[in-house]
């Protein structure tokens, strides 16, 4: 389309053309993110799992440049389908705008001609006499302002803007319907260029540079074009991306989406639909397995110790996700910013009766360590309340930065990542499908002072039934009722209770190293402490081995 057209292109507009073309757009894009999830578990997981040679390794290279340009290629042709989508569906509403103004035209015998300008016919009229008289006919022009006052009276008491018209009195009554008509058809024609100049100039954007390489100036372009996509198509789309509001509030607004937008945002705003809580659980491990791709290879460009720590981390995530996993894993939440951010549930939080969110602490960060031990914990946790209950889920939250060595630990870490914590549970509340879910939080080392600190914020933590503390160094609560839940530290005076664990091996005597502090969770280690975890957790705290306070 040109930027500027007449009212016939307008009304004999196939929009369909457009929604056809986008279809076809998604097919590609389709067919390129499973290509891209083929090259990186059938191919590219397998070479690095087997293979450590130099021609191994160029031979990597070589696939992880095909799977970037299959990514390229689907989150491109996602864009595409989407403005073309929006285009349609913008352009729809001035359409019809004016499709009703000429059938209201044809219906009152007026003439549209070629300029928008309408004609009305002559007819008979009484003057103020009571006279029959003929008014005779005219045409106006519209306007796509609206007339927020009466016309003004022009020469021999005629109206400029509405001829016909002697005083107050209508000469032809023909004249204000002519000039309504007009001005909806004028107000249609000038909506639609600038919708389509607006599309236009977005889908001159939505195109590749020369050459093979996905390079980092093509991953920029990428944000730059998604970015444009969504301001262009906010209309189309609905409501707008709410960022700014609550869990539940989210949770409406993607409720009030039909199937095609809400598979359009996940494809236009994968970072922030993956991250939102109150966003149902599939809906968000779909995003961040779109987005997953694009970080990776936004953190590969970087360079330096703190990216390729995170990059080898979200590689091994990646490479967990495109294999089976007993319970099903899904990622609700991954970033770079600060020490990196994973949120991975083990069972969807959304169908389980029973849910548990926990939160690491100590030098916890988004690396090697995070993937091996720290998810794996939540995986053990899920698997033994699993076999208390089957409808049990489990999810490790880093979404805050935890202190990296004792030397820096303050309460400040904590302040910061209890109001993230509480609006994820707030999300876990509003997504749950169970008339009375049972939900607990888990806070372990530091992490039991951000769960502490966001249980004493006003009204608790959103949805927690219980609470479990492990290897803390205190909740900044000077009793177990503070914090707004039922009776938790190990001091008689704090009035928790108190579940046992295996001694394990001391520290410094027994070798046991900074490891004896996390083995609560693991059922190899401390068959004991997991096994409680998992009763509570599935919602049977009355069948946990207690412990005498100290």
């Amino acid at each position: 389309m040109t930027s500027t057209f007449t009212w016939q292109q307008l009304r004999d507009l196939k929009t369909s053309e457009f929604t056809e073309a986008g279809d076809k757009r998604h097919e590609v894009s389709n067919r390129s993110d499973s290509d891209r999830a083929r090259v990186d578990s059938a191919m590219s997981a397998k070479l690095r799992e087997t293979q450590k040679s130099d021609s191994a390794a160029a031979a990597l290279g070589k696939l992880q440049r095909l799977s970037r340009n299959f990514q390229y290629l689907h989150t491109e042709c996602g864009l595409i389908r989407t403005a073309l989508n929006g285009l349609a569906g913008d352009l729809a509403e001035p359409q019809n705008q004016l499709k009703q103004a000429l059938a209201d035209a044809a219906a009152l015998n007026f003439t549209v001609h070629e300029d928008g300008s309408v004609s009305y016919p002559a007819t008979e009229v009484e003057d103020l006499t009571g006279a029959k008289k003929e008014a005779p006919g005219s045409k106006v022009q519209g306007s796509s302002r609206l007339a927020l006052e009466p016309p003004g009276l022009g020469a021999q008491g005629q109206s400029p803007l509405y001829p016909g018209y002697s005083g107050f009195k209508p000469l032809n009554p023909n004249a204000a319907k002519a000039q309504e008509v007009a001005d909806r058809i004028a107000r249609a024609m000038r909506s639609a260029p600038e919708i389509n100049a607006r599309y236009a100039k977005t889908l001159s954007g939505l195109k590749a540079e020369k050459g093979l390489d996905v390079t980092e100036a093509t991953l920029k372009d990428v944000f730059r074009d998604t970015s444009d996509v969504r301001s262009t198509a906010a209309m189309y789309l609905g409501k707008g991306i709410p960022e700014d509001k609550t869990p539940a509030e989210r949770k409406q607004w993607r409720d009030g989406l039909s199937d095609e937008p809400r598979q359009e945002y996940l494809e236009i705003a994968p970072d922030l639909i993956g991250g939102w809580d109150g966003i149902p659980a599939v809906s968000r491990d779909e995003a961040n397995r779109n987005y997953l791709p694009v970080l990776i290879d936004s953190l590969a460009h970087q360079g330096g110790d703190d990216a390729k720590a995170k990059l080898d981390a979200l590689r091994v995530i990646q490479d967990k996700l495109n294999e089976p996993s007993r319970p099903p894993m899904l990622p609700l939440g991954i970033g770079d910013e600060g020490n990196g951010r994973a949120i991975v549930s083990y069972g969807n939080p959304d169908t389980s009766k029973n849910v548990s969110a926990y939160v690491p602490g100590l030098s916890t960060k988004l690396n090697d360590e995070f993937v091996t031990g720290t998810m794996k914990r939540a995986q053990d946790t899920a698997k033994g309340a699993q076999r208390v209950d089957p409808s049990s889920a489990s999810i490790v939250w880093l979404g805050y930065d935890a202190p990296q060595n004792v030397d820096v630990m303050s309460k400040c870490d904590a302040q910061r990542g209890a109001p993230a914590y509480n609006q994820f549970m707030a999300g876990v509340s509003a997504t749950n499908e169970n008339k009375d879910p049972h939900v607990t939080a888990i806070g372990h080392s530091y992490g039991s002072l951000t769960v502490g600190t966001a249980a004493k914020q006003s009204g608790g933590i959103p949805g927690v039934d219980d609470v479990i503390l492990l290897g803390s160094p205190g909740v900044d609560a000077q009793k177990a009722t503070e914090p707004g839940v039922g009776k938790e530290p190990a001091s008689k005076a704090f009035g928790a209770q108190r579940f046992l664990v295996d001694d394990g091996p001391r520290m410094i005597r027994d070798g046991g190293g900074f490891d004896a502090h996390s083995q609560y969770f693991t059922p190899e280690k401390d068959q004991t402490s997991a096994n409680n975890i998992a009763r509570i957790v599935a919602g049977h705290p009355e069948k946990i081995v207690r412990e005498e306070y100290r």
